[in-house]
């Protein structure tokens, strides 16, 4: 077995484990990144980029849909051709996760191992490429997988992910979309508006990350009259047939159903990629479901003695907030700290920002509804809102759906959250988060121009409606 020391190692090439090096190199010290699988981020392989692609294809062929609405009649139709648009998929995708994966090929050859890691202890590694790394230090930036549960395995092989769907070389004719979470939505919503027959199954009556249920209810609704969404549907049994596969439930209306897809589309959310590191043998705190607790401003791991630990996590394998930009943060909080162990510089966290694009966009902003009710108590928030529907610039482009809700401190007027189902979520959850990372009220904000007529003034109208609950 070859020996090597260094002072930092990374264990993972994506959105965090890239970062890490990064912050880890500017210190001078030797840095050492191992990777097993593919050098790259899970954004531009598998995650974001190509469903972005996807999407993309579908919101074009919708438009043409709508565009009889506008008085524009296509008098000689329009056809989805599933290969050129798989076709532009692949290669698009290919492009971003080759410029991903060149980053690390510039890194110095002497800073990269091929080969999955796995811990002897808290400052020792394996690969099962024959290689022990003696290390001050270590990043685990491992990323997540697909989750699958047990019963989608009697699909055979129409049991797909969004990895898989990704490879595919023309659109298939069906799929049964398991999970209405951000991935089953986008998804199941854009090969729908490709000429996909498309059902979309759930559980418990979640729907996307949405956690206002007044918003939630809205989103049921809307997506309900383009598609099937089944939030909640009791599936009996799952079987591999000679047309694909075959699914028997009941609806939420109590009816047995049975149909039949050429795909099940498996999303029903990601785990850690921990497995195969060994964890027990660096001596880690670990939760009942195996994963260490990270102190989120310096990613740092601790002990089962409760001492701090040399080693640090970033990025999806530790679930804080899976998301590219969140990841990119993480990488490069612990590879500064890991850098400068013992001594630690927490950084403190950015406000949480999430967006799903569904059409109508989903956006989450700050604190949710929940959590400030749990905090505060709903006696001290008040709640501003506005509907899409009769919003002047949203019923001009026919994006007139959806609902925004803003939450803010009821003494100070403070704005702390919000949650949106509607056009240009994308847009108007940064102009929020930039909002609330600098503690702006809601009468600050109400001095700020606003232009007619854009989607903007949406906002406004939901923070005027704030304002007049306020002391």
């Amino acid at each position: 077995m070859q020996q090597r020391e260094t002072d930092i190692t990374i264990i993972g090439t994506g959105t965090a484990g890239m970062a890490a090096y990064k912050a880890a190199k500017k210190s001078g010290q030797r840095v050492i990144v191992i990777e097993g699988g593919a050098y790259g981020t899970t954004c531009a392989r598998v995650g974001c980029m190509p469903s972005k692609l996807l999407i993309a294809a579908a919101e074009n062929a919708h438009q043409l849909e709508k565009a009889k609405e506008f008085g524009i009649h296509l008098t000689a139709g329009y056809r989805v051709d599933g290969h050129q648009v798989m076709q532009r998929v692949r290669r698009e995708r290919d492009r971003f996760a080759n410029a991903a994966a060149d980053m690390v090929l510039n890194w110095p050859e002497e800073d990269r191992l091929r080969g999955y890691a796995r811990f002897i202890d808290a400052n020792t590694l394996e690969t099962d490429t024959g290689f022990r790394i003696h290390t001050r230090t270590t990043v685990i930036a491992t990323g997540s997988s697909p989750f699958i549960p047990a019963q989608f395995q009697e699909a055979g092989d129409r049991l797909i992910c969004n990895e898989d769907l990704f490879n595919f070389e023309k659109l298939p004719d069906s799929v049964a979309v398991f999970g209405p979470g951000v991935i089953g939505l986008e998804l199941g919503q854009a090969l729908h508006r490709l000429g996909v027959r498309v059902r979309l199954f759930g559980r418990g009556g979640s729907i996307g990350p949405l956690q206002d249920e007044k918003i939630r209810d809205l989103a049921r609704e809307i997506f309900n009259q383009e598609f099937s969404l089944l939030d909640d549907a009791q599936v009996e049994t799952i079987q591999r047939s000679d047309q694909g596969v075959d699914i028997c439930f009941v609806d939420q209306q109590g009816q047995a159903c049975r149909e039949s897809y050429d795909y099940l589309l498996a999303a029903t959310g990601r785990r850690p990629n921990l497995e195969s590191l060994n964890l027990e043998a660096a001596d880690l705190q670990l939760n009942p479901k195996g994963s260490p607790t990270a102190d989120p401003q310096t990613g740092q791991l601790y002990l089962k003695s409760g001492k701090a630990a040399p080693i640090f996590i970033a990025g999806d394998v530790q679930n804080y907030r899976p998301l590219l930009h969140e990841a990119n943060d993480e990488g490069h909080i612990a590879g500064q700290n890991a850098a400068s162990w013992p001594d630690l510089h927490p950084v403190p966290r950015r406000t949480p920002l999430a967006v799903v694009f569904t059409d109508p966009q989903m956006a989450l902003v700050g604190a949710s509804l929940p959590q400030l009710q749990e905090r505060l108590g709903s006696e001290n928030l008040v709640i501003g809102e506005v509907s899409f529907h009769n919003q002047g610039r949203s019923r001009v482009l026919l994006v007139n759906k959806g609902l925004l809700r803003v939450y803010a401190n009821k003494e100070s007027g403070v704005l702390l959250g919000a949650e949106m189902l509607g056009p240009a979520a994308e847009h108007l959850a940064h102009l929020l988060a930039w909002s609330i990372q600098q503690q702006l009220s809601v009468p600050q904000l109400l001095e700020l121009p606003f232009y007619h007529p854009v989607i903007e003034e949406g906002l406004r109208s939901a923070l005027r409606s704030a304002a007049a609950q306020l002391d």
